[in-house]
């Protein structure tokens, strides 16, 4: 697979709307809660930077930076495709926004939710420190709980 990763474009969102499906209704939960419009979750105002994985035309890969508290930053919105899964796609994009958030001098941070064993194995494994767990909200399951990172 020869996937680029670069900043997304306006003509990228449906692409990764499509992605964003896969992921959800692809048995890897996430978005916990499917958004009412995907479009504009994908494009929240506080997004400081956004790349994308592209395998030829297709959007393979997401992840953004948005503005955190104090001068921080937080990674938001990371999903790979499950087509593109297994290939270090979504190392590679964390490494852009960690080198991104390193060069401006901003704290990078993250939340994912307990249960995703895949995605909290691949932040520890790169280097991300578990700083907390907090109560995020509550579903016709249960009550949905946050892993906090550091990186």
């Amino acid at each position: 697979m020869a996937v680029e990763i670069r900043q997304r474009r306006d003509e990228d969102l449906d692409g990764c709307v499509a992605a964003l499906s896969a992921v959800h209704h692809g048995g890897g939960g996430y978005p916990t809660r499917w958004p009412d419009s995907p479009h504009r979750w994908l494009s929240p105002h506080d997004a400081a930077r956004i790349w994308v994985a592209v395998d030829g035309s297709a959007i393979v890969g997401h992840i953004m930076v948005r503005v955190g508290e104090h001068g921080g930053a937080e990674i938001s919105r990371l999903f790979v495709a499950p087509a593109a899964q297994g290939a270090g796609l979504a190392k590679a994009l964390l490494a852009e926004a960690r080198a991104y958030s390193d060069e401006r001098g901003l704290a990078l941070t993250l939340q994912v939710t307990t249960g995703q064993d895949a995605a909290i194995a691949l932040y520890e494994r790169t280097g991300w420190r578990r700083t907390g767990t907090v109560f995020g909200w509550t579903t016709p399951s249960g009550e949905v709980y946050l892993h906090q990172y550091t990186a």
